[in-house]
């Protein structure tokens, strides 16, 4: 299984890949066109998908910097976000499920189910205010990121090191990775509620990751193609990207493989931490402004 899910994520991307260049070689000349230093953009990629392999959000660091360097036009940075990071996040697929051991069956029915939550789910989430849920989101991480800090002082016990769930633990994270994969489309990353989740189950923090890119190496590409069809995207950002982003997850999944299990709870708790408080953060702001 887990080879098939391989040669699957390599066909998938690898379709991706052909039209992208394709589409760069018939527009080189305005993509070289387009604005960026060609070294910031190089930098950029490598230290972008460098944080994003460890769970950071590359599409909320990327939209900082392309809006305040005005790399991008409005109009086209979803279309950027998505096609910048479809090769990378393929890179990390590929380097973390084949390298970091995972009971198969976990890892199929977890990758099908954030994909099932991503396509089904907008229906329902769309109803729901995206300030609300990003509160409730925010509180939950914060004590997801005490509860884990709390084990580390050996205050209550502290995560296992399992390569699967099974029975009412994997029926529980099925529906809570679709959960999460709903919520991807209101602007809630699914990579630190993962992290939490499986940490929270007694499963190795690290079993997270192959989970996480899994997921993310099916759903982006295909939206990424459709931005590559319309042109709405910025070509010269995601060359940089797709070519320097490769660098940058590679450095950081061979950290991940080196970190044993104490070193990686601290980067999970650090990750979650993170995100709940950024959550919490923009609610606020978007409060103050209302």
């Amino acid at each position: 299984m887990i080879k098939a899910l391989l040669l699957l994520i390599v066909l998938v991307n690898g379709l991706y890949a052909v039209r992208f260049v394709l589409d760069f070689l018939k527009h080189r000349k305005e993509a070289w066109a387009e604005p960026g230093s060609n070294f910031l953009l190089a930098l950029w990629g490598a230290l972008c998908f460098f944080l994003s392999t460890f769970g950071i959000s590359d599409f909320a660091l990327s939209t900082v910097l392309y809006r305040a360097r005005k790399l991008v036009s409005d109009k086209k940075l979803p279309g950027t976000l998505n096609t910048q990071c479809a090769i990378p996040v393929a890179v990390m697929a590929l380097a973390y499920i084949s390298s970091i051991t995972v009971e198969p069956k976990t890892l199929i029915l977890l990758i099908v189910a954030q994909m099932a939550g991503a396509y089904i789910g907008p229906r329902f989430v769309v109803r729901l205010p995206a300030a609300t849920i990003r509160t409730f989101m925010g509180i939950g991480l914060c004590l997801a990121a005490a509860f884990i800090l709390a084990g580390k002082f050996n205050l209550v016990p502290s995560g296992g090191d399992a390569t699967g769930l099974e029975g009412g633990k994997l029926i529980l994270a099925v529906v809570l990775l679709a959960l999460y994969g709903a919520l991807n489309n209101v602007g809630i990353g699914s990579y630190a509620p993962t992290m939490a989740t499986v940490y929270a189950l007694g499963v190795n923090p690290a079993v997270a990751f192959p989970i996480m890119m899994g997921a993310c190496t099916f759903s982006v590409p295909m939206g990424a193609m459709e931005f590559v069809r319309l042109g709405e995207y910025g070509r010269k950002i995601t060359f940089f990207s797709s070519l320097f982003g490769i660098v940058g997850v590679l450095a950081a999944v061979y950290i991940v493989k080196s970190l044993n299990l104490s070193m990686l709870q601290w980067v999970v708790a650090a990750v979650v931490l993170y995100a709940g408080a950024t959550m919490l953060f923009e609610r606020a702001k978007g409060s103050e402004a209302a």
